[in-house]
């Protein structure tokens, strides 16, 4: 099956990304954009756009019919779905199968599979994927009890459909548990519509390492190694390594062929992140996220392998372009999200760009599509940017990033970019010594 025309159902700097790899594929493109994005950069370098709402996601980039409508409109005979948004919605992968459009992701039924976090655990026990211990289903007030006690003191209470920190609580002792799970279930149904929580043992200072993996759905998979990422705050992710300073080769490639094999068994197809929480050597399965990552070009830079590419290549049928075997792993890389933020408080920065210079030199990549003159809107996320830095070692690379921090320019609006030009400097950092926790400690700490 041959793609020759894809429409790229998402905005920002991924929406770029994407044509990007389009481009370089010899595939003409659709950019789809609300009104708020008409001078957006995906859209004045896209071979065809397409308007499909006013500037909220649910009239413009959630609008299922409008998006297809578009695909129909230019002929587009694929869809990228970037991340976010429609990427791991599997209503829309079904419609677009039912037009006969490509969606360029796993299938329907996988993507149901994993983002039930309850179905995802009990299928990654049965895949042989190590898990947190915790509860074999969800969790209602009349059973909490009984299921903490049996987990143990502390638990984590977690929406089944949850994501980004929402509907999650500790519960430190029993007495902390009823008012977690109410809450947790409150937050639940607010967020996403179902207040079904589940329970897991609470690690006290986990890491966060997510195994990146591709499979071709005819039971063929690789892994490309992990990613650290436990540089949070309030459980969204700021700074991201690949490899993780925690694990030695041994420990690397023997978490990346479990999860490859799982993805073999499964026939899985496209590009997946599988993520662990890990303590005191032993990885614990959170979660697996049935799409590509904001931080998937730091593992591009230790690898040469294109993700998109892979992508592209699996939806139509081609195959993947390396075995296992092939893949090699070369120097450290580490990400920096860029978001239009005050530093210090974190309130969003929306506003005209007055100023714009990407740095340079090599091991540098910045994917962005902000410009001088460029408005950030107040709509949607408040990532304007992503700092990619690679170098031989995680040394060469702690000081490339120091020095393209320095040249990163962004006026007119207050970004996060201070924040990464302190955590370079910081000796925790640089010893790369740090869990899921560091980072909000440390912003308390250094409160002003």
């Amino acid at each position: 099956m041959t793609i020759s025309k894809i429409l790229i159902a998402n905005r920002g700097e991924i929406a770029l990304r994407v044509l990007r790899a389009c481009k370089e594929l010899g595939i003409a493109t659709v950019a789809v954009h609300s009104t708020a994005d008409a001078d957006a950069m995906h859209v004045r370098l896209a071979d065809e756009s397409v308007c499909i709402g006013p500037p909220p996601s649910r009239d413009s980039y959630l609008n299922i019919h409008q998006i297809v409508a578009a695909c129909e409109i230019t002929g587009a005979d694929a869809v990228h779905p970037g991340y976010g948004f429609l990427s791991e919605n599997a209503k829309f992968a079904d419609i677009l199968d039912a037009h006969g459009i490509t969606f360029i992701g796993p299938t329907a039924e996988h993507i149901r599979l994993m983002g039930d976090k309850i179905t995802a655990k009990k299928t990654a026990v049965e895949l042989g994927i190590p898990v947190v211990p915790g509860s074999a289903g969800e969790v209602l007030p009349e059973n909490a009890l009984e299921i903490a006690r049996q987990i143990g003191f502390p638990v984590l209470i977690k929406a089944t459909a949850g994501g980004g920190g929402r509907g999650m609580k500790v519960a430190k002792t029993e007495a902390e548990l009823e008012e977690a799970v109410s809450t947790a279930r409150s937050e639940a149904l607010a967020a996403f519509g179902n207040d079904a929580v589940y329970m897991e043992k609470y690690l006290g200072h986990p890491r966060h390492i997510e195994v990146q993996v591709v499979g071709d759905g005819e039971g063929n998979a690789i892994h490309l190694g992990e990613r650290d990422c436990s540089l949070q705050r309030r459980h969204q992710k700021v700074w991201e390594e690949a490899n993780s300073p925690a694990l030695n080769v041994e420990q690397r490639m023997k978490i990346g062929q479990i999860c490859a094999d799982a993805m073999k068994k499964m026939k899985y197809r496209g590009a997946g992140t599988i993520e662990f929480l890990y303590e005191n050597g032993e990885f614990y399965f959170i979660e697996m996220n049935t799409r590509l990552q904001v931080e998937h070009p730091i593992t591009e830079a230790i690898t040469g392998i294109d993700l998109v590419h892979e992508q592209i290549r699996v939806a139509s049928g081609a195959g993947l372009s390396v075995t296992q075997d092939e893949i090699t792993f070369s120097g450290h890389a580490i990400e920096c999200r860029i978001n239009a933020e005050d530093p210090r408080t974190f309130v969003p920065s929306p506003g005209t760009i007055t100023h714009f210079h990407a740095p340079g030199g090599l091991g540098v990549r910045v994917d962005s599509g902000a410009y001088a003159g460029y408005k950030i809107p107040p709509y949607y996320d408040s990532l304007i940017g992503k700092l990619i830095v690679h170098g031989r070692t995680r040394v060469e690379c702690m000081m490339r990033l120091r020095r393209v921090l320095d040249e990163f320019v962004v006026d007119g609006i207050k970004t996060t970019l201070p924040l990464f030009q302190d955590l370079v400097a910081n000796q925790d950092i640089a010893n790369g010594d740090y869990d899921i926790h560091w980072l909000e400690d440390y912003l308390a700490r250094t409160a002003p």
